[in-house]
């Protein structure tokens, strides 16, 4: 048997490659998979027992419905916020000439600050200041984390955006509203839809921070993280794997519109 140079380093790579995915996807698959059981208990079934009953209880499930709708406004809220400031945020890193990478681990800081730190330093302060736990300070904290990511994304973007297009068009007597409009803004487009979709998914599925500064009425992670304490339901299961097939549609419709968009281009 011949072996190309070079095949085995990318035999070896691949390999690792799908170990790692295998680790990472096991368990909400093995979770989605449950959710399809018709038991109390949680395993696998059989293909003939497969059944979406847990699926149509969360009907009746109006705390979870409740805490869902409680999410999707957060996380719709942090999406909008979260994607303007990180546009802004890179196009002043793009501007600045001096203090850029100061400026750049300014913005990320907050990524690498344990989400259990965060939410109870934020939640100390606003209690101190009189703010009352509320959606308005979930945002809040959601903000700080989902922010940085939102910045790379869009940053990234930003790399289809040459310094001679703008040139060119302040050649041509455009203003700079009239560049950022007409140039920059349809070039990174791609990046800001990913970005709104990325943090959207962060928002909605995070729980350290939520559970220091939700109010009265607690986001979806919160609830389901004591329905679990409580005694697990199948119906969080079924709650759980919705989340999963909705979160990876949205990654895989970005993915599709991201290679779309790459081919069209080249």
């Amino acid at each position: 048997m011949i072996v190309r140079e070079g095949t085995t380093p990318r035999i070896v790579i691949w390999a690792l490659t799908v170990v790692g995915l295998a680790v990472i996807y096991a368990p909400p698959l093995y979770l989605l998979g449950v959710s399809f059981n018709p038991s109390l208990q949680p395993g696998l079934p059989r293909l003939s027992d497969v059944t979406l009953k847990w699926y149509e209880a969360l009907g009746s499930e109006h705390a979870l419905i409740a805490a869902l709708g409680q999410s999707l406004i957060i996380a719709l809220a942090t999406a909008v916020i979260a994607t303007a400031l990180s546009l802004a945020a890179a196009l002043a890193y793009r501007q600045l000439h001096r203090g850029r990478t100061a400026w750049f681990l300014t913005v990320l800081l907050p990524m690498f600050v344990p989400g259990v730190i965060q939410g109870l330093a934020l939640s100390t302060v606003l209690s101190r200041a009189g703010v009352k736990a509320s959606a308005l300070t979930v945002i809040a904290g959601h903000l700080l984390w989902a922010m940085p990511f939102a910045f790379i994304v869009i940053l990234t973007s930003f790399a289809a955006v040459k310094r001679t297009y703008l040139m060119a068009a302040d050649d041509l007597g455009a203003s700079r509203f009239r560049q950022f409009y007409d140039i920059t803004l349809p070039l990174v487009r791609p990046g800001l839809i990913s970005a709104f979709i990325f943090s959207f998914l962060l928002s909605l599925n995070e729980f350290t921070r939520a559970f220091y500064l939700a109010g009265r009425q607690n986001t979806l992670p919160v609830v389901l993280f004591g329905k679990m304490n409580a005694g697990a339901s199948p119906t969080i299961y079924a709650m759980s794997g919705a989340i999963f097939l909705v979160s990876s549609a949205c990654v895989v419709v970005v993915a599709l519109r991201s290679l779309f968009m790459q081919r069209r281009t080249g």
